[in-house]
């Protein structure tokens, strides 16, 4: 049971946050254990099952009030979970209130395994609810429950298209129930968010929430606990108090809760200050690009591309130094000359365009490699944008200072209450109960799924995947099927663009360079013999509304190119086909020079497709083992997230010690 503090006036409750606590070996590993052994799916959902009967009662009895009579019946609701909590049987009558007006403003009532699914984030769960079950609309029972009650509530997105569309969708249900909704995207000013973050449910990106708490965090000094900002105000400092935006952390729900949570909580939330004019500085990142263009790969180092990572070797560190002798001031002392030829190293090697960014109008603009979409105004840390700049040509940008920092894993950890829903939370069922202290609960679908495997392929080199996949567009296009597919970045998706376009088949690209057509390409993704090629953009979130005749013909067929660095990710991409019971299906076409392969995975995988065996035995070998490559890439994520954490946790103990900025 959720229940608002009743001892604090309500000013003092204007930033309220959890303080985070160091974690024992203890409790680390009890909670490790605890997480292998349990079974939530069978633990957990009974709890909430019981529920149904109550608010399916309650809710017959709503559905004879008139509109007057419902409005009254709201008020008195909401008096009471003001007065009292949210108590079980206030709960009740919440969800039942919340399914009835939903019912009435948008002529969908939420069906039980939205109900469970709203229950299980309520009382602090992630809710595993398969593709295409309706989360949108499931967010809304828990949102308006504690909205109602007098909570400020965040709804918390992966990206900018899907906070504006959910929020609009839903805006009526919030509207009915006499609740001010915000959304908060990319391009508002200060008080605009704080105006926003002033409502009672507010819709909004994980990036953007992140970043004004950051923001905050700086005009507090460190600051945060609550009784400091009750100090200010009893000093008479109203000024530094009104210059905040949140009001606090209260209670949150995830969308898409592993990849916020934890695909994204590998690299930290970063804010700088104004452009540092260091001339010479900049000069030093040309001689550092200048040094490492003269090093040679695997005699100076080495390249671990599915790692995302390079080391030097013995040699090349000697050969580092030798070149950095009497350069400058800038570099003297080994770690620093070893650093800066580093991340020249990185900046050739390790990021590519149209993957990693784009270079638009003469300035880098990172890809978001979870969304597919353009960050702007965002840049890389310790010279590597400047870097990167140098190797593409464009005009140098002058570094910024490093102002506040924090990890997703940290940040999320301050909520007072934290739920979360997601179709893939299978895997990471431990890491999620481990660093957030937060259970998985299996929500069962509302109809059975008609999601079809139709074939895995993995084919000795990239020329061959892509004849593949442009002869199965063509086969399927000819039979009015519309198609997704797939790809991984922006430079495959304009190569399979130009495949097409080849072959006189029509078709909708979405890639970073698009973005701002992406909902009339999604709209149209679902019409007989459309094809829509797409990066990540296409995967989270994504709804493809499909014509009655399309389930006639299979429903919409979803191809896969290359397996991502989480398995998650590819199961996303497949449930875009049959959702909520219709028909769909999808295949997935792989090679060998697909990037999550190591030279020695390679070398078995061209072994096996050499041995003289049944094709469907050597297909069933092959993609065995790229699904292991992609294991074992999965294992080394989380234990970067989780040295992430640690180096966090590390750098807190250290800032508590002075009056530093977070």
């Amino acid at each position: 049971m959720y229940k608002r503090p009743q001892c604090l006036p309500s000013n003092v409750l204007e930033r309220p946050q959890q303080h985070l606590h160091k974690v024992s070996a203890l409790q680390h590993w009890s909670r490790k254990i605890a997480s292998f052994f349990s079974r939530p799916a069978r633990s957990s959902l009974w709890l909430y099952k019981r529920f149904l009967r109550p608010i399916h009662k309650e809710a017959k009895v709503l559905e004879t009030l008139s509109t007057d009579a419902l409005d009254t019946y709201r008020e008195t609701l909401k008096a009471q979970l003001r007065k009292n909590g949210v108590t079980d049987p206030l709960l009740i009558k919440s969800f039942a209130l919340v399914r009835e007006v939903s019912g009435r403003v948008l002529g969908m009532r939420h069906f039980d395994s939205q109900l469970l699914g709203g229950l299980a984030m309520f009382h602090g769960n992630i809710a595993e609810m398969q593709t295409g079950e309706g989360k949108t609309l499931t967010a809304t029972l828990s949102a308006a429950t504690a909205a109602m009650a007098g909570i400020p509530v965040h709804v918390v997105t992966v990206n900018d298209y899907l906070t504006a569309r959910d929020a609009e969708e839903m805006a009526p249900v919030y509207e009915a129930l006499g609740l001010n909704l915000g959304v908060i995207i990319h391009g508002l000013s200060s008080q605009e968010r704080k105006d926003i973050y002033a409502k009672d449910v507010v819709y909004c990106t994980n990036k953007e929430l992140v970043f004004d708490f950051l923001k905050d965090s700086i005009v507090l000094a460190g600051r945060t606990h609550q009784l400091n900002r009750h100090a200010e105000r009893l000093k008479g400092n109203q000024a530094m108090l009104e210059q905040l935006m949140l009001r606090g952390l209260h209670f949150a729900i995830v969308d898409e809760a592993d990849s916020i949570l934890l695909d994204e909580a590998r690299t930290p939330l970063i804010i700088s200050g104004p452009e540092i004019n260091q001339e010479d500085q900049q000069w030093v990142y040309q001689q550092a690009m200048s040094i490492a263009q003269k090093l040679k790969q695997n005699a100076h180092y080495k390249v671990i591309a599915r790692e995302h990572r390079l080391e030097y070797t013995e040699k090349g560190e000697e050969e580092v130094l030798a070149l950095t002798d009497g350069l400058g001031p800038y570099w003297v002392g080994r770690v620093r000359c070893l650093e800066l030829v580093h991340q020249a190293l990185t900046a050739l090697h390790l990021f590519d365009i149209d993957k990693h960014y784009l270079v638009d109008d003469g300035k880098i603009m990172i890809i978001d490699e979870h969304t597919g979409r353009v960050m702007a105004d965002r840049t890389w840390e310790r010279g590597l944008h400047q870097l990167i700049e140098i190797k593409e040509g464009c005009e140098l940008s002058k570094p910024r200072e490093t102002l506040a920092k924090i990890s997703f894993q940290n940040f999320f950890r301050f909520y007072h209450h934290l739920g979360g829903m997601t179709g893939t939370a299978k895997e990471v069922m431990p890491e999620l109960w481990s660093v957030y202290a937060l259970p998985v609960v299996f929500i069962p679908t509302n109809r059975p799924s008609l999601r079809k495997r139709t074939g895995r392929w993995v084919l000795e080199n990239e020329q061959l995947k892509w004849t593949k996949v442009v002869q199965r567009i063509i086969e399927l296009h000819r039979e009015e099927r519309p198609v997704l597919v797939g790809t991984h970045s922006v430079a495959a998706s304009e190569l399979l663009s130009e495949k097409l376009q080849a072959a006189g088949v029509c078709h909708q690209l979405l890639n970073a360079k698009q973005d701002e057509q992406e909902a009339d390409i999604v709209a149209q993704a679902g019409i007989p013999g459309a094809v829509t090629i797409a990066t990540n953009m296409a995967g989270r979130g994504t709804d493809i509304k499909l014509q009655d005749c399309v389930e006639k013909a299979g429903g919409l067929h979803v191809i896969l190119t290359e397996l991502h660095e989480a398995s998650r990710i590819d199961r996303q991409l497949e449930g875009r086909c049959a959702r909520q019971g219709d028909k769909g299906s999808f295949e997935i076409i792989l090679s060998l020079d697909d990037a999550i392969l190591t030279q020695a995975y390679v070398h078995w995988m061209r072994f096996v497709l050499r041995l003289p065996l049944p094709s469907f035995i050597s297909r069933s070998l092959t993609f065995g083992l790229m699904r292991r490559a992609q294991k074992q890439l999965e294992a080394e994520h989380v234990r970067m997230r989780a040295e992430l954490l640690k180096a966090d946790e590390r750098q807190r103990e250290m800032l508590s010690f002075t009056s530093s900025k977070i």
